[in-house]
């Protein structure tokens, strides 16, 4: 698809999907990492561990958590808004967005082509529906949604702003002054999720710059902290619903997700502390078969490739 679309066209998104059930919403995240895998497999490039580490979190946000209307991105309504930061495990979120109606399913099979706009991480210039800015260079997506929540609140609106990190990227600097930002405003319509795996692309993150203790950090910046499963579905949204049923929230709330690199292909799963580490490159066609024998088909089907 070519990059000068100004906006993708209404009449070529898909349908925003209704998951109703936990086994839909699991079945959905075993899709959502079928497609990470054929996605990558695809290209030849990108970002496995971490993509399917998160699918969890960002099934249980698209399809049960978030206010949003695909159809009417960017019109200003009440819908919530999604940061990025971490944005080399852009897979996942394509993923999410073409299940849930931003645009064709189709479209994934472009990932990192030329003149697509699923590029390795999210641009913004194209006018892909769901993505608001670009991210890939890490530690600076916080600073944009503390912008965003503060706006909305400026403006007297209601939408409530996600972002979501990596733990390696909190070991800089710019992280914490858009968290002390934050907490100074007292930004109660922001909330972020950090993947917690203790793994980035030279090794596990306590042995390349420790952040321990993170949680205690977090609250002296101000923040609400909160703690989950981040690959258990229903742990993910009964701490995020905790927080989102909070009256009159005046301060930013923070959820350490606890992940596991890889998860949901057990040859991909955990592999830093061995040398193996599945953080920057993608399967082989053959390691994509047998992950894809191994996660099974699910009823969403495949895209087509």
């Amino acid at each position: 698809m070519a990059k000068d679309l100004a906006l993708y066209p209404a009449d070529k998104k898909g349908e925003l999907l209704e998951l109703a059930s936990i086994d839909d919403l699991k079945t959905m995240a075993t899709q959502v990492r079928r497609d990470i895998i054929r996605m990558l497999a695809l290209a030849n490039s990108g970002h496995t561990g971490g993509s399917l580490g998160m699918a969890d979190i960002f099934t249980a946000l698209y399809f049960r958590l978030l206010r949003q209307n695909p159809h009417a991105f960017r019109e200003h309504g009440e819908e919530d808004m999604v940061f990025l930061s971490n944005g080399h495990i852009a897979p996942v979120w394509y993923s999410v967005l073409a299940r849930s109606g931003y645009f064709p399913i189709a479209e994934l099979a472009s990932l990192r082509q030329l003149n697509s706009y699923l590029q390795g991480h999210p641009t913004s210039e194209s006018g892909l529906p769901g993505i608001r800015i670009a991210s890939g260079s890490l530690g600076q997506g916080l600073s944009a949604a503390v912008g965003a929540a503060l706006g909305n609140r400026i403006d007297g609106r209601l939408n409530r702003v996600f972002c979501l990190m990596g733990d390696g990227e909190c070991q800089e600097g710019q992280i914490w002054e858009a968290a002390m930002s934050a907490a100074h405003y007292g930004l109660g319509n922001l909330i972020g999720i950090v993947d917690y795996n203790n793994a980035q692309i030279d090794g596990e993150v306590r042995n390349i710059m420790n952040i321990e203790p993170f949680a205690d950090k977090w609250r002296a910046f101000g923040w609400e902290v909160f703690s989950c499963d981040g690959n258990d579905i229903e742990d993910v949204i009964a701490v995020v619903g905790r927080i989102l049923s909070i009256p009159d929230r005046k301060k930013p709330s923070i959820v350490l997700a606890k992940t596991l690199m890889g998860k949901g292909v057990p040859f991909f799963e955990g592999t830093m502390a061995d040398g193996s580490n599945w953080h920057g490159k993608p399967p082989s066609k053959d390691d994509a078969l047998k992950a894809l024998e191994l996660l099974g088909e699910t009823r969403f089907g495949d895209f087509p490739a």
